[in-house]
């Protein structure tokens, strides 16, 4: 069966999440159900990542199976248009080996969070940033993200519902930058590694939102951090402002893929 690979934009605001749910709208539920609009059976889709309810993403990665041989302009026209009108987009999609595996080949998650800092409600953005009121230390911030970097025992940073065989990770990259906005900033968390565990990218932001604050020291990081232990960790910051913005692998893809009409 031809193997297809797929780059999905989607706002997770009104679904439960990424994964297939009974009685619960999900974003593989929606995928997979246009995809039986294109070739009527069951259709079992395979994504780089598990986004929880009410979390985004600007680059998800998923792989499907279809009988017919599909040009990969025309499947990825074909499903945005079965997927009306739900907020799910195909940004690319590319043939793939059949041994590609949109979990399995990839070897590094991207994740960005939004956080606003302003006074006034975020009437436009309340389900896409998380909104805080007081000013915010950037380099303090900056300063607790460095006791995170590199290979550690995440257990402080890590969801007591967390699946994962070992709570050991290596953290490759973690920055912040801090934007203007409309009425306010916005810090922008960006964070990669090969793999996160469960609440781990939430975790951290809301642990380094009270450094920010002035409520936490930076070296309380590394302390909190060294517990490993759940109870040490600051608050888990709310999903909307997290979005799932990428996914390595050892050969992009989507790379030179054709684009537009002439690629039918």
């Amino acid at each position: 069966m031809p193997r297809y690979a797929l780059l999905i934009e989607y706002d997770g605001a009104p679904f439960a999440g990424w994964q297939r749910q009974k009685e619960q709208p999900s974003v593989q539920g929606a995928i997979e159900a246009a995809l039986a609009r294109l070739e009527p059976r069951t259709h079992a889709i395979a994504a780089a990542g598990r986004t929880d309810a009410g979390v985004h993403a600007l680059a998800q990665v998923a792989h499907c199976d279809m009988d017919k041989d599909w040009t990969p302009f025309r499947l990825s026209e074909a499903l945005n248009h079965h997927l009306k009108p739900a907020p799910v987009a195909i940004l690319g999609c590319a043939r793939v080996a059949e041994d590609w595996h949109a979990r399995f080949s990839a070897r590094e998650r991207r994740y960005l969070f939004r956080l606003m800092v302003r006074r006034a409600p975020a009437a436009l953005e309340g389900a896409h940033v998380w909104r805080v009121a007081q000013p915010l230390d950037l380099e303090a911030m900056r300063a607790g993200a460095q006791h995170l970097l590199g290979r550690h025992d995440f257990t402080t940073f890590r969801s007591t519902m967390c699946q994962a065989e070992s709570p050991v990770k290596t953290l490759d990259r973690l920055t912040i930058d801090k934007v203007a906005v409309n009425g306010g900033v916005e810090f922008h968390f960006h964070l990669a590694a090969r793999s996160f565990l469960h609440n781990q990218v939430r975790s951290i932001v809301g642990t380094l939102e009270r450094v920010g604050a002035g409520a936490w020291t930076p070296g309380r990081v590394a302390e909190a951090l060294a517990a490993a232990d759940r109870a040490a960790c600051g608050p888990v910051c709310p999903p909307g402002g997290l979005y799932l913005s990428g996914v390595g692998y050892p050969e992009d893809p989507f790379a030179g893929a054709p684009e537009g009409p002439t690629a039918r």
